[in-house]
C-alpha cells in the first residue's frame, strides 16, 4: 500500500477565524447528537452499553469534515465506506432517499466484517452535497466462530458475511429482502436487524439537523466553511511538524505470534521522517502477512497513524481530511500492515495497537522528555461467549475488548485498566451482563503490581473472572502480550507485567493461549483473563514516598514490591 496525501484543493484564504470555530462545534454537535441517538436507540449490549460505533460527516468529494468523538480506529472504515460508495455508484446512480450499507475489508474500505458501515447522501438544491456516515459493531455477523473473529482464521471467508457497498434504502423504501439475507446470515437475525434499523434511522436524524443548518446558514456559506476548516487544520498540522527536529526514528514492538499457535514473535516497524512540515510513515520491517487474523487493513493503517499524530502533536487539532495532507504512509505488499486479498483480518485491532505503540515509540526521539510517555499495554484483548437464548430463537453472543494499563508520563502516574490509542469502548456493567446472559461475574478487579515501578508508576491491567451458568457455553478470545511484546518503560522505569489466560474447571487451573476459540464450557467452570500493565517513567528510588504508601493503602503495589523495587533501589 502506498496511501498517499490527497491533491490539495486551491483554499480560500482563512477569514473568519472564531466564525469558523463555531461552525466546526455546529457540526461535532450534529455527529454527536447522532452518535448519543445510536446508543440509546441500539438493542444490542455491544452498541447500548459498550458504545462500540462511531459517526462521521463527509462532504460531496468524500473529504472527511468531521469524526464523532468516539473510536479513532472507526475512521478508517467509515472513510474506507464513503469511497466505496462512490466508486461503485458514480454520477447521478445515488439518488435522494438512498442508504448504503458495507462491511467488507477487500470490496468496501471496511476495517472488519464485524463493523458494519451505514452511509446516507444529503441532498441540497437537488444536489449531492454530504454524506452522513456510522459504523456499528455487531457482536456477531457469521463465521466458523461465534463473534466472527478468532486469531486462528485463515481467510475473511471464515469471518461471516461479506456485505460489499450496496443499496438498503432505495429512494426512501427500504430493501427488506436485502436486509434479511445478511441478517440470515448471522447467529442472532433478529439484534442484528434491529441494530441495523436503528443505523439507518440514525443517519436520517443527522440528514435533518444538515439540513436545517444549511438552510439557516446558506448552502454557499457552509461550503466555503468547510474548505475553509479544512485548510486551517492542515496549515496547523504543517506548523507543528515544521517545529520539530528534523531526521528519522524508528521503533520495533512486537507481536506474540500471527494468530497460529507455535508461531514466532512478529515484529511491528515503523520508522518516522521528519522532512520540512511533512512526515512520512514507513513500515518496511514489519513481518510478512499473518497466517492467522491479525493483518491490518490499509483503512486502519491509515486510522493508526493519523490517531498518533494528532494526540502527539496536537490533541486539540480537527478531526479532518486536513490532517491527512501532510502525511505520507507506506507499508510494503504482503506485509501484516498491507495484507494481500484474502488473508483473515478479524482480529486487527491488536495489531492497530501494536502500530500505534510503535508510533509513540519513534516519537521518543523526537519529543522533550516531559511529553513522552512509556508503552500502555498496546492491545486490545477480548472476550467472547455464546450460548443458546433463552427467551427467543437463535444465540446470545456476549463480546467484550477490554482495557489494561496506560503508560506514565513525566509527570504523572499511567490510568489503571483502561482502554487506550484506537479503542475507547465502555466496560459492560456486571449487572447488565448477568441480567442478559447465563453469566457469573466471579471477579472483576486491578491486578497488584502489574504496572511497572517507576518515579511514575504504570497503570494496573484488570481481571475479569467470568462462570458459565449453563452448560454448553463456548468461549474464544483473542489476546496478546502474553509472551512477548512487554509494555516498555523509559528512562529508567520498568517494564509491566504481561497477559494471561486461566481455564478454571473441577478445582484444576489450566493456563489457555491467548488466542483460544471454540473452548466449550460446563456449568460452575470458568475463565479469568489479566491484562496488562503498562510501563514506568523514571528510576523507581525516586518515587516520592507519598506516592508509595498510596499505592500501599490502595492495594495498587504489594508490600513484597514495595521493598524490592522501590525502597530497596534507594
Amino acid at each position: 500500500m502506498n496511501a498517499s496525501p490527497m491533491p490539495a484543493a486551491a483554499q480560500p484564504a482563512l477569514y473568519d477565524p472564531v466564525g469558523m470555530e463555531v461552525f466546526s462545534n455546529r457540526l461535532l454537535s450534529i455527529t454527536e447528537d447522532m452518535n448519543n441517538t445510536l446508543v440509546r436507540s441500539s438493542f444490542s449490549t455491544n452498541i447500548k452499553e459498550r458504545r462500540d460505533c462511531s459517526v462521521a460527516l463527509f462532504d460531496a468529494r468524500g473529504r472527511l469534515v468531521v469524526q464523532g468523538t468516539q473510536i479513532p480506529m472507526h475512521l478508517g472504515s467509515l472513510d474506507g465506506a464513503v469511497k466505496a460508495v462512490r466508486e461503485q455508484y458514480p454520477g447521478d446512480a445515488i439518488r435522494p432517499g438512498d442508504v448504503f450499507v458495507c462491511n467488507d475489508p477487500y470490496l468496501a474500505g471496511g476495517s472488519h466484517l464485524p463493523d458494519i458501515n451505514i452511509v446516507t447522501p444529503v441532498f441540497s438544491g437537488g444536489e449531492l452535497r454530504f454524506f452522513l456516515a456510522n459504523v456499528g459493531h455487531h457482536a456477531d455477523v457469521g463465521g466458523a466462530v461465534p463473534g466472527s473473529i478468532a486469531g486462528g482464521l485463515r481467510s475473511i471467508f471464515e469471518e461471516g458475511v461479506r456485505i460489499p457497498a450496496v443499496r438498503i434504502v432505495r429512494e426512501g423504501v427500504l430493501e427488506a429482502d436485502l436486509l434479511r439475507l445478511v441478517c440470515s446470515n448471522t447467529r442472532d437475525p433478529e439484534e442484528r436487524a434491529l441494530d441495523l434499523n436503528v443505523q439507518i434511522a440514525t443517519n436520517a436524524r443527522g440528514a435533518d439537523a444538515l439540513t436545517a443548518l444549511i438552510a439557516q446558514m446558506g448552502l454557499a456559506t457552509v461550503l466555503r466553511a468547510v474548505d475553509d476548516l479544512l485548510a486551517y487544520t492542515r496549515i496547523r498540522l504543517a506548523k507543528r511538524i515544521g517545529e520539530l527536529r528534523q531526521g528519522s526514528y524508528r521503533f520495533v514492538s512486537e507481536l506474540d505470534d500471527d494468530g497460529l499457535a507455535g508461531g514466532e514473535p512478529v515484529p511491528i516497524c515503523v520508522a518516522v521522517t521528519i522532512e520540512g512540515e511533512r512526515i512520512r510513515f514507513d513500515f518496511t520491517g514489519s513481518a510478512r502477512q499473518a497466517r492467522g487474523a491479525l493483518n491490518l487493513p490499509d483503512v486502519v493503517l491509515r486510522a493508526c497513524v493519523y490517531y498518533a499524530v494528532k494526540a502527539l502533536l496536537d490533541p486539540g487539532l480537527p478531526v479532518n481530511a486536513g490532517l491527512f495532507e501532510p502525511l505520507e504512509i507506506y507499508s510494503p505488499p504482503g506485509t501484516i500492515t498491507n495484507p494481500a486479498y484474502p488473508a483473515a483480518v478479524g482480529a486487527r485491532s491488536i495489531t492497530g495497537q501494536k502500530v500505534a505503540g510503535a508510533i509513540f515509540g519513534a516519537f521518543r526521539g523526537v519529543l522533550p522528555p516531559e511529553k513522552i510517555m512509556a508503552s500502555s499495554n498496546d492491545c486490545c484483548p477480548a472476550i467472547v461467549f455464546s450460548g443458546r437464548l433463552a427467551s427467543r430463537a437463535g444465540e446470545f453472543v456476549y463480546m467484550e475488548t477490554l482495557g489494561g494499563g496506560g503508560g506514565a508520563r513525566y509527570d504523572e502516574d499511567g490510568m489503571d485498566a483502561i482502554h487506550v490509542h484506537l479503542t475507547n469502548t465502555s466496560n459492560l456493567p456486571v449487572e447488565a451482563l448477568e441480567n442478559e446472559y447465563p453469566l457469573l461475574m466471579d471477579e472483576y478487579a486491578l491486578i497488584p503490581d502489574s504496572g511497572g515501578a517507576g518515579r511514575t508508576r504504570g497503570g494496573l491491567g484488570l481481571a475479569r473472572q467470568i462462570s458459565a451458568r449453563a452448560d454448553g457455553i463456548v468461549f474464544s478470545a483473542r489476546s496478546d502480550s502474553h509472551v512477548t511484546g512487554v509494555a516498555a518503560g523509559v528512562a529508567g522505569g520498568l517494564d509491566g507485567r504481561r497477559a494471561r489466560l486461566v481455564k478454571f474447571a473441577g478445582g484444576a487451573a489450566t493456563e489457555l493461549p491467548s488466542k483460544t476459540a471454540n473452548l466449550l464450557l460446563k456449568a460452575g467452570e470458568s475463565v479469568r483473563i489479566e491484562t496488562s500493565g503498562a510501563g514506568g517513567y523514571g528510576p523507581p528510588a525516586e518515587r516520592a514516598p507519598a506516592a508509595l504508601e498510596r499505592d500501599l493503602r490502595d492495594g495498587k503495589v504489594s508490600g513484597a514490591q514495595a521493598d524490592a523495587v522501590y525502597r530497596g533501589a534507594r
